[in-house]
C-alpha cells in the first residue's frame, strides 16, 4: 500500500503513558478494537528486537530492517507488514511525537515539525495516505484499507497540503465547490457521541452501531466535512452515486449506507432531508448459497478439533448462524431435552434448535473444562460476563454466576467498548474462520466453503431427508417462508425444479 505525501507528527509528547496512551492514539486514528491489540504487540516485537537500547535512540534503519524481517517469514500477508510499519510508526510520531526519517520511497519531508496539512481529518491523512490498522470490509465486497482520523493534536498550521488526487480532494473538502467554511464545518467528535447515544437508545446491536457510525462518517467526509443538517435529498443521491459508479459497491453495500444515512436525518437530526424518493435503492440479484455434499461437510468436520471443532459441529447439527453460536451462554444448553436455546437471534427473535446426540459427551467435557477456567477467574475476581440490556441492574449477581458465561470464551480477557469493563467475553469469529479455512484446504475442497455454509447445509439437507420446508424455516428463524425456499433451489426442487431432456432420452 502506497503512503503518499507527508506524515503528520504531533506535538512531543514528554510523559507517555504505555499502552495506555499509544491505546487512545490508535482510537483516535480510526483503528477498529479488533486491531489495537496487534498495534501494541507489533510495537512490542520491535522493541524487543532491540533490547538494551533506548526507544528514543530508535529509527528509520531500525523500523525497515525489522519489517523486512517479517516479510521474510512464511506465511507473512502483505497487509500485516503494513500493520507493522503503520503501528511502528504511530508510536513514534503520533504518540511520542518523535520524527522518523522519510522512507525511500516517500516525498521528502517539510524541514519544520510545524509545516503539517491543516484542514479536517479526511485532508490532514489523504496527504499521508491510507493505513491498515482497521482492515474490515467496508465496501462489503472484500478486504480494505480505511482511511484513518486525525486527533487534532499538532494540526496548527497553515501550511498548504500536498495536491490529492481527485477522490482524496472531495473528501478533504476541495471539490464540490471548495473548502467547506468553517461556520459549515461539522464537529465530528460531536456528532459520533450523538449519534451513539441514539442508536443505543434504539437498541440497535454493537456491530449495526459501527456499520452506522462508517457510513455517516463517509457520508459528511465525502462532502467536505459539512454539517449534514445543510445537506439534503441532493447530496445524498451525489454520494449514493459515487457508490455504485465510482466505488462499484455491490447493491446491499448501497443499501446499507442509505440505511444508516435515513437514521441519521429521522431519528437523530429529526428533519426531513428532502425528498429523495427518486433516489433507486439498488436491486439486489439472487444469489445461491454454497451448500456442500455431505461427503464434503464431513471432510472439513474431521480436520477440525478442540474449540473449533466443537463448533463447527454444532453449526452443521444445529443451523444456527456464527454469532448465535459464539454467543451461547451455559444455561442455554438442555442436555436432558436434547436442544439449544438460541436467545436474542436475528431480529432479537429466540427459538430452539437441536442438540446433536453425537455431541452431547464432548459438550459436556468441554464444559467442565470451561467451569475450571471460570473458577480461576473467579479466584481472581475476573468472572464478571456481560448480560443483555438491563439485567444487571434488575439481578445484580447475574454477570458473575456460571450459568450466565459464555460457552465459548475468548483465551484473554478484554474491554468492553461500551462500558469500559475489562472481562473475558467470548471468542472471536476469525478464529473459526481461520480454521475453516485452513480444513477446506487440507480437505482439497475447490468450493468457497466458510463457517456459514455448515448453516446453509443444515437446511438444505433436512430437506433433501424430507422435512417440510415450514420446519426448516422454523429451524432457521426465518420470518418469511420465501427466504427459506432459497435451499429448495439449490435441490432443484419445488415448482421450479425441472428434469433435463437429455436425462430423459
Amino acid at each position: 500500500m502506497r503512503h503518499d505525501g507527508r506524515r503528520v507528527v504531533a506535538p512531543e509528547n514528554d510523559d507517555p503513558r504505555w499502552p495506555e496512551g499509544y491505546v487512545t492514539v490508535l482510537r483516535e486514528e480510526g483503528a477498529k478494537e479488533v486491531a489495537i491489540p496487534y498495534c501494541v504487540a507489533w510495537v512490542r516485537r520491535f522493541f524487543a528486537r532491540n533490547p538494551g537500547r533506548r526507544r528514543r535512540d530508535l529509527g528509520r534503519t531500525e523500523i525497515e530492517a525489522f519489517l523486512s524481517e517479517i516479510a521474510a517469514r512464511p506465511g507473512v500477508s502483505n497487509w500485516q507488514v503494513q500493520q507493522a510499519r503503520d503501528a511502528v510508526e504511530l508510536y513514534y510520531e503520533r504518540f511520542r511525537g518523535i520524527p522518523l526519517d522519510p522512507r525511500p520511497d516517500e516525498p521528502p519531508r517539510p524541514a519544520s515539525r510545524a509545516s503539517v496539512p491543516s484542514g479536517p481529518p479526511s485532508a490532514v491523512f489523504a496527504a499521508r495516505g491510507t493505513v491498515s490498522l482497521a482492515r474490515g470490509y467496508a465496501d462489503g465486497d472484500g478486504p480494505v484499507k480505511r482511511e484513518v482520523r486525525a486527533s487534532g493534536r499538532g494540526d496548527r498550521t497553515t501550511d498548504k497540503a500536498m495536491p490529492l488526487p481527485p477522490g482524496r480532494r472531495e473528501a478533504a473538502g476541495e471539490g464540490r465547490g471548495g473548502p467547506t467554511e468553517p461556520g459549515q464545518r461539522v464537529n465530528w467528535r460531536e456528532l459520533d457521541r450523538r449519534l451513539r447515544e441514539c442508536l443505543r437508545v434504539e437498541h440497535y446491536s454493537y456491530r449495526t452501531e459501527q456499520t452506522y457510525v462508517h457510513w455517516i462518517r463517509r457520508y459528511v467526509m465525502f462532502h467536505g466535512w459539512r454539517k449534514p443538517s445543510l445537506m439534503g435529498a441532493g447530496e445524498i443521491q451525489a454520494f449514493l452515486k459515487d457508490l455504485a459508479i465510482e466505488r462499484q459497491v455491490s447493491a446491499s453495500t448501497q443499501n446499507q449506507a442509505l440505511n444508516a444515512i435515513v437514521f441519521l436525518y429521522k431519528k437523530l437530526l429529526k428533519r426531513d432531508p428532502g425528498d429523495f424518493s427518486q433516489t433507486p435503492r439498488a436491486r439486489r440479484g439472487l444469489r445461491l448459497p454454497v451448500v456442500g455434499s455431505r461427503e464434503e461437510v464431513k471432510a472439513v468436520l474431521d480436520r477440525l478439533t478442540g474449540r473449533e471443532g466443537l463448533m463447527a459441529w454444532l453449526l452443521y447439527g444445529t443451523g444456527m448462524r456464527i454469532n448465535e453460536c459464539l454467543r451461547l451462554r451455559v444455561q442455554d444448553i438442555e442436555f436432558d431435552h436434547k436442544r439449544i436455546a438460541v436467545r436474542g437471534g436475528k431480529g432479537d427473535k429466540d427459538r430452539y434448535v437441536p442438540l446433536p446426540a453425537c455431541q452431547c459427551d464432548g459438550l459436556k467435557q468441554w464444559l467442565d473444562g470451561r467451569r475450571q477456567q471460570y473458577e480461576a477467574d473467579k479466584a481472581r475476581g475476573m468472572h464478571e460476563v456481560e448480560v443483555p440490556a438491563a439485567l444487571a441492574v434488575k439481578y445484580p449477581n447475574a454477570p458473575y454466576e456460571w450459568r450466565w458465561q459464555y460457552v465459548f470464551a475468548a483465551d484473554d480477557y478484554s474491554e468492553d467498548p461500551r462500558s469500559g469493563h475489562v472481562r473475558r467475553h467470548h471468542v472471536d469469529e476469525q478464529w473459526l474462520q481461520r480454521a475453516v479455512r485452513q480444513a477446506v484446504k487440507d480437505a482439497g475442497l475447490t468450493i468457497r466453503f466458510t463457517p456459514h455454509c455448515f448453516r446453509h447445509s443444515f437446511a438444505t439437507h433436512l430437506l433433501d431427508a424430507g422435512q417440510d420446508i415450514r420446519t426448516v424455516q422454523a429451524l432457521l428463524g426465518h420470518s418469511d417462508v420465501e427466504t427459506t425456499m432459497i435451499y429448495t433451489h439449490v435441490l432443484n426442487r419445488g415448482p421450479q425444479g425441472v428434469i433435463s431432456p437429455a436425462d430423459m432420452l
